[in-house]
């Protein structure tokens, strides 16, 4: 009696089609395109966008605050600091927003794939009272935005003792 082992082939199996459906994804789709709301009856966020006002809607910032200022970081690989802009307004609002424009196609090349982000991004941090608005700092480097925004130094109250008689 021959005993066939079905879980051998079946692993095969699985494996050679698993290799073909990733041949297929990597050479003849783009997943960044591709909008499985297309058919539906509301405007979908893909088809509604034009590669000029995509956004970086996972722009990374930490507020960090310390005795002397409040720190904010920001992950912005690949952006030049002419590219970024902090600006702070009368109320006490912090923003930080960019904009990196699409590369201009270039006619005598032949483009297989586009992954890398373009379009605009814009985050507002309301501060608190204790911040000196005057005395904001930016600075850039490998693609971290730091700024600090000093803190109004907090008087500590003169204490003086009262000698008790009696």
């Amino acid at each position: 009696m021959i005993q066939i082992n079905y879980n051998i082939i079946f692993k095969h199996y699985l494996f050679e089609n698993f290799r073909a459906f990733i041949f297929i994804l990597e050479h003849h789709f783009s997943l960044d395109v591709w909008d499985p709301f297309k058919d539906f009856p509301f405007p979908s966020s893909l088809t509604t966008r034009s590669p000029e006002t995509s956004t970086f809607v996972n722009t990374r910032i930490d507020w960090n605050e310390t005795p002397e200022a409040h720190v904010f970081k920001a992950d912005l690989p690949g952006f030049k600091k002419e590219e970024v802009k902090v600006e702070v307004e009368d109320d006490r609002v912090l923003q930080i927003s960019g904009e990196r424009k699409i590369e201009k196609e270039d006619k005598n090349n032949t483009w297989h794939r586009v992954e890398l982000s373009s379009g605009k991004f814009s985050r507002r941090f309301r501060l608190p009272e204790n911040v000196k608005m005057d005395q904001v700092k930016a600075s850039m480097e490998n693609g971290v935005l730091i700024v600090t925004v000093p803190k109004v130094e907090v008087k500590k109250p003169d204490v003086k003792t009262i000698d008790i008689s009696g």
